[in-house]
């Protein structure tokens, strides 16, 4: 690869959206890419059309050295953006030209390489045990040879903001040594993440008015600020963003890409993504969330699952009339949706709402849309929750449609009657700890028992029910349960104590979430297994009379 712009976005070499997740991101506690994983994220980011993707520091980590040479061999194959390496200036009292770090920079691969630089007198002084004069002998140097070898430069000026406060007119010295030696673009960097907008929009207003160059933007999030930060810089002159997928980084993070993203395209109309592009943001922003093997933070702006959710019931009587009055864009823009969550606080428009989410038109049913209202209100306060269990909810709604006379709610009971269920706890002499369960049900027509053994009491019922039922209705056997929680919702201890249990259930196709409340966490469980059958059940002959 020999790119060195981005190819695809309307503002060109106008304006860089910079992604540094494989390199920045990764210093969140807790991700560990693999080589594959960082060519997954670059293939995805590359997708999404970022126009750099900075890849890691060759020469100092041996993952990242491979995945330059990986690259390089045409294991990756950017279409929109260009790949950057990243690294340190030079030593100080060496030549960059016999610098290690900076000979691995020029072997990678890379067309592109980023170098860190001092740019606050005292890190200068002090960690780096060097004067002024030579820092900016340092940053020159190595641009200027890494500049002879065919390679873009840019320059993360660390620590700049505080620097600039303490000291400007070093700071600017550093900037200068940089683009005078044929840096493209000075990047100011927040490295300690203590900025608040106004006060880095003014800096970076300054320094762009003082110098003339071209300046870029890295903030970190310790204030919660880096994505207002970002924003703010560009406003005040920066034609440089430098951000991570989700705001990974260490500490509090690094400015968002996808709330970055969202906000310079459909805040500022600034066309930073190729055509059509800004709708992928929520499915890469998940994918590259399932790479890192963390759990997707759900109030996420723009691509959260939550970013669109609506829960008050005067916020549904709105939304109900026109979506726009609660929403601050379309969901779909960014590829997201909207959702009503049914609680107590809803009303009738809620649930009128999240029915037609569901695929059921309650506006002609006013009887069972008051009595849904009534029982979900009811229920909530025994401790059921339907905001995060819609099959559950849907459930409810059709047995509520079906008690005003509807004829049309559709089969909404479990696919078998329960006689009676038995869950017994074996401690063997090995020490093993084993449940059983005895089930006796009827389906088909026919009295089954059915017993099983698990890992514990509800994964026991849970083999039990299969083993009665898949014999006569195999389109069951699709059915897995994949997630279980449990919480128990008061404050009381022992055997007073009243459980909720959400199940997670999901046949191939489809993922579905149902709900269960009792005093004893195996009748919970069993009453959120017996309504995720049920919604199999309600699917399947859904599907069935299409035919």
């Amino acid at each position: 690869m020999t790119r060195t712009t981005p190819t695809a976005s309307p503002l060109g070499d106008e304006f860089h959206v910079y992604d540094t997740t494989l390199r920045d991101g990764a210093q969140r506690e807790g991700i560990s890419y693999s080589v594959p994983d960082k060519i997954a994220v670059a293939r995805l980011l590359d997708s999404l059309g970022v126009g750099f993707i900075e890849g890691g520091w060759p020469g100092a980590l041996p993952k990242d050295t491979e995945f330059f040479a990986r690259a390089a061999a045409g294991e990756l194959e950017l279409r929109h953006a260009a790949l950057v390496a990243f690294g340190a200036t030079r030593r100080a009292g060496a030549q960059a030209h016999e610098d290690p770090q900076v000979q691995a920079l020029a072997a990678s691969g890379a067309p592109v390489v980023t170098l860190v630089a001092k740019s606050d007198r005292r890190h200068i002084e002090r960690a780096l045990r060097t004067s002024v004069d030579e820092n900016c002998a340092m940053v020159a140097d190595t641009v200027r040879y890494l500049v002879g070898e065919g390679r873009r430069v840019f320059v993360d000026a660390e620590h700049f903001f505080d620097g600039y406060a303490h000291d400007p007119d070093c700071s600017l010295r550093v900037l200068e040594a940089a683009v005078t030696a044929g840096a493209d673009v000075a990047v100011l960097c927040d490295t300690n993440g203590g900025q608040l907008p106004t006060g880095l929009a003014d800096t970076v207003r300054e320094v762009v008015a003082r110098t003339g160059f071209r300046v870029g933007i890295h903030c970190q999030d310790d204030t919660s600020c880096a994505v207002a930060n970002s924003v703010a810089a560009v406003q005040a002159g920066a034609t440089h963003v430098q951000c991570t997928a989700n705001g990974y980084g260490e500490r509090a993070g690094n400015a968002d890409l996808f709330a970055v993203l969202g906000n310079l395209t459909t805040k500022l109309d600034m066309p930073v993504l190729p055509a059509g592009r800004i709708a992928e943001l929520t499915r890469v922003s998940h994918a590259l969330t399932e790479i890192a093997n963390l759990a997707p933070d759900t109030h996420q702006a723009y691509v959260g699952a939550s970013a669109f959710a609506h829960k008050a019931g005067l916020h549904a009587s709105a939304i109900k009339v026109d979506p726009e009055l609660y929403n601050h864009l379309d969901p779909a823009v960014v590829g997201n949706k909207m959702r009503v969550l049914v609680t107590e606080m809803a009303g009738r428009a809620s649930l009128e709402l999240k029915g037609a989410e569901l695929g059921l038109d309650l506006t002609d049913s006013p009887t069972a849309v008051s009595a849904a209202v009534r029982k979900v209100k009811e229920l909530e306060a025994r401790g059921w929750s339907f905001e995060a269990s819609d099959a559950s909810l849907e459930l409810l709604l059709r047995r509520e449609l079906t008690a005003a006379g509807d004829e049309d709610a559709g089969e909404h009971d479990a696919p078998f009657d329960l006689e009676s269920y038995r869950v017994v706890l074996d401690h063997r002499p090995d020490g093993a700890v084993v449940s059983e369960a005895t089930v006796k049900v009827h389906v088909a027509g026919s009295r089954v028992i059915a017993t099983a053994e698990g890992n514990g009491p509800v994964n026991a019922l849970d083999a039990a029910l299969r083993e009665a039922l898949v014999p006569r209705l195999p389109w069951l056997d699709s059915v897995e349960l994949v997630d279980y929680k449990v919480r128990i919702l008061t404050d009381a201890s022992g055997t007073d104590a009243v459980t909720r249990v959400l199940v997670e259930s999901r046949d191939g196709e489809d993922e579905w979430t149902t709900v269960g409340v009792h005093g004893s966490i195996v009748e919970a469980s069993w009453l959120a297994l017996c309504d995720a059958l049920a919604y199999k059940a309600l699917r399947h002959n859904a599907i069935a009379e299409t035919r």
